[in-house]
């Protein structure tokens, strides 16, 4: 059976940069946040940690040469994970290597969609599908048994995503559509796509909705400068809306914005120097 960590307690790595640098980094189990100047290397730190967990999650001791984390608990060997990048890039850019990947990208750029978020948006639509029918199958059991406080309970994570989503679109009079199944916008009268929203509205709909259909089991999200194409308000909210969607998410992420620390965060903010030891 395997058996899933609740979160990273701690990275490092070896020789980074050709054996300029060694990093010990401890982490928090809810919010770590990676700051430092360009050229530092937060991005590559996360990207290596990213990089040696096998797609399922699946990593041992020492997952490429030279890095490393320990989890809790210790003998886990499996972690659920997501990864945010910032960029807004071409479809064009993603490797289709595989004919199972390739039948993935398809649909997407048949409906009009052409940047790896509308990818990456894709791919949540198909999740989001499976927790509800997840969630729809407990509300029926508690129903069964006759507990409808529980069953009420479980409703509620949905409907509160979509409260979310309703209030921070609702400058441009954008309003998620309660009564499909997939995920879909009104505005004036008007059906969107998700591929329709901005650069700033799909990133943050990514990022919510990752954590939303993890429901609520422990889970690693990494971002990279997830700030990027986010209001400043936004920004403030990232760090509590993800954890009121999922209050078992460990979040590492690297930022230049002190509007995502201004929330009560300062505390989570670790240097690159500090975590640096000499070679």
């Amino acid at each position: 059976m395997q058996k899933y960590a609740d979160y990273i307690k701690r990275i490092e790595i070896d020789a980074l940069w050709s054996g300029k640098k060694h990093i010990v980094w401890d982490l928090s189990p809810r919010v770590n946040i990676l700051s430092g100047i360009n050229g530092q290397g937060k991005s590559t730190i996360i990207n290596k940690v990213v990089k040696g967990l096998a797609q399922g999650g699946e990593f041992s001791s020492h997952m490429l040469k030279g890095v490393k984390i320990n989890v809790e608990p210790e003998d886990a060997r499996w972690i659920r994970y997501d990864m945010i990048r910032s960029l807004d890039s071409s479809l064009s850019q993603l490797f289709i290597g595989e004919e199972g990947t390739l039948r993935q990208v398809l649909p997407v750029l048949k409906d009009g969609g052409g940047s790896l978020l509308d990818f990456q948006l894709y791919q949540l639509q198909r999740k989001y599908l499976d927790y509800q029918v997840n969630i729809g199958n407990r509300i029926i059991d508690q129903l069964q048994t006759g507990n409808m406080n529980a069953a009420q309970l479980l409703s509620q994570k949905k409907t509160r995503f979509q409260d979310i989503l309703d209030d921070l679109f609702q400058e441009t009079g954008k309003k998620i559509v309660r009564t499909e199944n997939e995920i879909r916008f009104s505005q004036i009268g008007e059906v969107l796509m998700p591929y329709q929203l901005s650069s700033g509205e799909k990133q943050m709909l990514v990022i919510l909705l990752t954590v939303l259909v993890e429901d609520e089991q422990p889970c690693v999200l990494f971002m990279d400068e997830p700030e990027v194409s986010l209001h400043i308000e936004w920004q403030k909210r990232l760090i509590d809306l993800c954890l009121e969607l999922n209050p078992h998410v460990q979040i590492i992420l690297t930022t230049h914005s002190p509007a995502v620390i201004m929330n009560g965060w300062v505390d989570a903010v670790t240097e690159v120097s500090d975590i640096t030891l000499a070679p």
